[in-house]
């Protein structure tokens, strides 16, 4: 195997019994770097989330390799086997369908897996939309939560939704177009329509498109429109105590809770006493 670069890692790649986890385009085949290139040109075998995805890539650079599937839905199957080659001494590399494998994907599961095995894991950065949309979105940066894609179950996910409306740090979401009105009418309802926010969509490809400034801009602009591509969203921080964002909060249990069978009167006296305000002002949500 010959390593046409001068700056290689740490000697000639691929090493024997390495686990490689390469970043590939999200949309753009020409940002993979040369690096990655000879990875994939070189290593025993590559591990792909959709081999029809990876020779996309492979077919465009005029790379010939072993490909096999490493999905969410076999790699329980496929995880042993990729660990005893590994410590056989093959070099294999692991790639998502687009970005950094591990993120939203069971590039983490056979990462943890190769180091409670004792092998070494070598990452050759890449494309990520998580950071892409976040450089992107002019919103603060030096420090942010990432969520990935938000829970199905609803009680966890207004949870998180709720964390996300009290977090002072950035957040970013990853969300499939069809569900992402929902999400942006949760968003208003957890955060309020002047939250800044950025919609990041298809990034990288033709059709690149950004969206903001806040919730009820954005969801204007989506009301009426066909949504397709991978979608990134990017919120700002809470400023801290917001009494009008508290209302929507307070507001959203009052609801909650008479769908429950309460009454208005029981749901006022309850979250009057637990936020410590007047029944008239819960009274006076509705």
């Amino acid at each position: 195997m010959h390593n046409n670069s001068l700056l290689s890692h740490r000697k000639e790649e691929p090493e024997n019994g390495i686990l490689y986890i390469v970043g590939t385009p999200i949309g753009n085949l020409n940002d993979i770097s040369q690096r990655a290139l000879n990875i994939l040109k070189n290593v025993s075998l590559v591990a792909c989330e959709d081999t029809r995805q990876t020779r996309k890539i492979m077919n465009k650079f005029n790379i010939s390799n072993k490909l096999i599937s490493f999905n969410k839905h076999n790699s329980s199957i496929k995880n042993p086997k990729i660990i005893k080659d590994l410590k056989e001494g093959k070099s294999i590399a692991i790639v998502s369908d687009a970005g950094m494998p591990g993120i939203c994907d069971p590039g983490e599961d056979i990462a943890r897996s190769a180091k409670s095995e004792g092998i070494d894991l070598i990452c050759i950065p890449g494309a990520c939309a998580a950071i892409t949309a976040l450089v992107t979105s002019g919103l603060p940066s030096s420090s942010f939560v990432f969520e990935g894609f938000l829970p199905k179950k609803q009680i966890d996910r207004e949870k998180k939704l709720f964390e996300i409306s009290k977090n002072e740090k950035t957040t970013i979401i990853y969300e499939s177009p069809k569900r992402l009105r929902k999400l942006l009418q949760e968003l208003l309802e957890f955060c309020g329509g002047d939250r800044e926010i950025t919609v990041a969509r298809e990034l990288t490809k033709k059709f690149e498109e950004h969206v903001g400034n806040n919730i009820n801009e954005v969801i204007e602009f989506f009301r009426d429109k066909d949504i397709v591509g991978e979608i990134t969203i990017v919120v700002k921080g809470s400023k801290g105590r917001d009494r009008n964002h508290d209302k929507l909060i307070i507001k959203k249990d009052l609801n909650d809770l008479i769908k429950a069978g309460l009454s208005l009167s029981a749901a006022s006296k309850y979250l009057a006493k637990k936020n410590g305000l007047k029944k008239s002002e819960i009274y006076n949500l509705i």
